[in-house]
């Protein structure tokens, strides 16, 4: 098996502002798995919050290439046991090399993704798409742009209420709220009870990852359904969602993958907490990914690419919330 690695800096759109940075450009790096004339691509993309470089993620696969391409017919979780001791420290790169491992394998097997593991597709839940913080009239023009059935805004301002009320003016889409732990107890509760009257489905992460006492809190008093994001990264972290959270977050780069993100999401469907994956701002490699994951979710977030000035690969695509898969095999990713 031969491991190559791409380096891209991603245009996006917009300049995309959370309630802790900006950026314009967003770096990733793209894995890719050559086996039996096949190929695997996956995708991970850098991360302030999580201390995360492409750089660091390229040497630290380059420290393992020879365990990688030593690789012949291990399952995509024998794989991911065998790597993983390796990479604990950056799920990142463990992500982009387990993705690509998994569309590599099924692709071996002649089937999508999805169907290696038998799920059906009628019931998948639409995408949402997602506004980034800006000048209330800023914020306006980027959902107009983009007519869409479900938004989830960001906020974590001091006028999140005000730019709700103003943005409910212009559309009747369902909207969720990402606060990226920017709120407090008291905020959060009285924000709840207001944005429910908005129509507002849930909100996510309002307050900071490791205040278990304030998310408890929130829990029992919020108006609105809390899902779990920078508080639900690992494995472990599922079972501590419980009584705390409604419903977890999944994200790949995080846990490093897909193959611990289905169990992930397997845990939570037991635990009775709602499920969905979300993305960073990743072109169509990592959003093809998530897509196999679907049947299994309440919710997703997977617009990221449709954030890009120009994309760097074909896959899935995405019209109105609805995901359409590709012919191809695997996760259905080309690099263009």
């Amino acid at each position: 098996m031969q491991l190559i690695l791409r380096e891209y800096n991603l245009k996006l759109k917009h300049t995309f502002t959370i309630s802790r940075e900006s950026i314009d450009f967003q770096p990733s790096l793209i894995v890719e798995l050559q086996s039996e004339g096949y190929s695997g691509f996956g995708e991970a993309t850098s991360n302030p919050y999580y201390h995360t470089t492409v750089p660091m993620m390229r040497a630290d696969l380059e420290n393992i290439r020879s365990l990688i391409e030593n690789t012949t017919t291990e399952t995509p979780e024998e794989f991911w046991n065998k790597v993983h001791p390796y990479l604990k420290e950056d799920m990142f790169a463990l992500c982009a090399l387990d993705l690509a491992y998994n569309d590599l394998y099924a692709r071996k097997k002649g089937k999508k993704l999805y169907e290696l593991w038998n799920f059906t597709t009628d019931k998948n839940p639409l995408t949402d798409y997602t506004i980034g913080i800006a000048s209330i009239e800023k914020m306006v023009t980027k959902m107009k742009e983009l007519p869409w059935p479900i938004y989830k805004i960001k906020l974590g301002t001091q006028e999140d209420i005000e730019i709700v009320t103003e943005l409910r003016k212009h559309t009747d889409a369902i909207f969720r709220i990402d606060a990226n732990c920017g709120w407090g107890v008291e905020e959060t509760i009285s924000n709840s009870i207001a944005l429910k009257k908005l129509g507002v489905e849930f909100l996510e992460q309002p307050m900071k990852a490791d205040n278990w006492e304030a998310h408890k809190e929130v829990y029992k008093h919020s108006a609105l359904p809390i899902i779990a994001d920078e508080s639900c990264i690992i494995e472990s972290d599922v079972a501590k969602c419980h009584n705390h959270f409604h419903g977890v977050n999944v994200k790949l780069v995080k846990c490093g993958g897909l193959t611990p993100g289905r169990r992930m999401i397997q845990e939570a469907k037991k635990l009775g907490l709602k499920t969905m994956v979300g993305c960073m701002t990743e072109s169509t490699v990592g959003i093809s990914a998530i897509a196999h994951l679907l049947p299994q979710l309440d919710y997703v977030d997977m617009d990221g690419a449709l954030l890009l000035a120009e994309d760097i690969a074909t896959g899935v695509t995405i019209d109105f919330g609805k995901i359409s898969y590709p012919n191809l095999n695997g996760t259905g990713v080309t690099l263009i």
